[in-house]
């Protein structure tokens, strides 16, 4: 039993040590093969960098523009006048209610005074209105919601509270915001789903010829007895390495890209465009960036090798 027993770790033991020379083979050859095959490696880098910049950079512009649109979106809030016969106290209980209907997120009480201070603020002459007074003004609410496609809807919802007079909602601001955010997704989606196809196309085709080039080896190796699996595997761990070194250098010249536009933007002063942190998308961009070049690299090698291998 004792010799049964050193018997199977021994074979345990030597076949990780098997596995282990045989992946340290298949990434050396794959490594080898990259500076062999060197102008046609870096023009898979090289491709992989351009199209991930170019889908990264119209993935990036659609993200700044609807977070713009969203900004806009949380100006656009709904007026609630309260009933002039309601108390200061009981209006500001109007609160609670508010804020417990569909689609509001908040509601900020303003009392007279604030409201006549909001009006006279519109000019620049207030002697003008020196005989305005607070009474003239209702106290009201502005409410702001969540989805500004549903204001229609909120703002008679609001009507119906008890001690709410009037509302007022400018829906063709709203529509019009959810028309360019719409607009602006649809098409972004559209350019982005096109760019990945284009470049999915052009990086198999490379590829395909780098592999081309060499199928004369394949074949060689091939007759000699070589598995297509001992065969495949340098080619996917080069593949893999082009994917993500293509993928990398990508994240980090967009990023570079990205921190000069935002500055560049920073001393113009443009105070009507913000640009969101690239800290805000960098996570999931580089895991989409990480998730095409290993699809790339290892999906097309794996792809383009298997025409070669039935000989």
């Amino acid at each position: 039993m004792a010799d049964e027993s050193s018997a199977t770790e021994w074979m345990g033991i030597t076949t990780m040590k098997l596995s282990r020379n045989r992946t340290g083979y298949y990434i050396k050859e794959g490594v080898v093969s990259i500076f062999t095959h060197s102008l046609m490696s870096f023009a898979s880098v090289c491709i992989i960098i351009a199209f991930l910049i170019i889908m990264g950079s119209f993935a990036l512009l659609a993200l700044n523009i609807n977070a713009l649109v969203g900004e806009l979106e949380n100006e656009n809030i709904i007026l609630a006048y309260v009933d002039e016969n309601l108390s200061e106290q009981d209006a500001r209980e109007l609160r609670s209610e508010l804020r417990s209907t569909p689609n509001v997120t908040n509601a900020v009480f303003i009392t007279r005074e604030a409201a006549m201070q909001n009006f006279l603020g519109r000019y620049e002459d207030t002697d003008r209105y020196d005989d305005v007074d607070p009474s003239w003004f209702r106290h009201r609410f502005a409410v702001y919601v969540e989805d500004v496609a549903l204001i229609a809807e909120t703002q008679l919802d609001i009507r119906e509270i008890y001690g709410i007079k009037r509302v007022n909602a400018n829906l063709t601001i709203a529509k019009g915001l959810v028309t360019v955010r719409n607009v602006v997704s649809g098409v972004s989606l559209v350019i982005v789903a096109v760019l990945l196809v284009i470049s999915l196309f052009i990086m198999s085709n490379t590829i395909k010829l780098a592999t081309f080039e060499r199928r004369e080896e394949i074949a060689i190796m091939k007759m000699v007895g070589a598995t297509n699996a001992f065969i495949r595997w340098p080619f996917i761990c080069e593949g893999f390495i082009l994917g993500m070194t293509g993928s990398l250098a990508a994240f980090a010249a967009i990023w570079a890209l990205y921190e000069l536009v935002a500055s560049r933007v920073i001393e113009i002063e443009a105070g009507f465009v913000s640009i969101m942190p690239f800290s805000n998308v960098s996570l999931p961009l580089i895991v989409v960036f990480v998730a095409i070049g290993f699809g790339v690299g290892v999906g097309g090698s794996g792809m383009a090798i298997n025409r070669y291998l039935n000989v």
